[in-house]
């Protein structure tokens, strides 16, 4: 069930993507706001905000990523549950950039590196987000570990 919605959405995006539509992020407000939510999810990770990383996500959000122990889905509190017992405000290592967003109305995605030096990591993250009534949220977030 959970493949199917994904193949759905993929397949929703790459057809927005192909149809020609240009995406709005060049300075928008939505620009802004989305880059805001990604700096959110950033600034929570690196410096154990719990509260300000959960913040970013959708309750329902799904996380696909692969760890020790395989390929897993985590849910945003799962997730936040890696940065509990950190001292909160105090920088782990974790450096986080931008690389990219587009905004499709009132859908968006971005791509964010995560380096952390002390374990030589370098991550790429994909998002995807959704503007909500409370503002723009990320509803999926997947990462691959790339050679540093």
């Amino acid at each position: 069930m959970m493949k199917n919605m994904m193949i759905v959405l993929f397949t929703f995006l790459i057809s927005i993507i192909s149809s020609g539509q240009e995406p709005t992020c060049t300075k928008s407000e939505n620009c802004t706001t989305v880059e805001k939510t990604i700096q959110n999810y950033i600034n929570g990770s690196s410096y154990n905000k719990l509260a300000l990383l959960e913040s970013a996500f959708a309750n329902n959000a799904t996380l696909y990523l692969t760890g020790k122990d395989g390929f897993k889905i985590y849910s945003p509190k799962e997730y936040v549950g890696f940065f509990k017992g950190k001292e909160t405000g105090v920088f782990n290592g974790r450096v986080g950039e931008i690389i990219s967003v587009d905004v499709y109305e009132d859908i968006a995605t971005a791509k964010a590196t995560i380096t952390i030096a002390k374990s030589k990591s370098k991550y790429i993250d994909l998002f995807l987000l959704k503007k909500t009534e409370t503002g723009w949220k990320i509803i999926s977030k997947t990462a691959t570990k790339i050679k540093f």
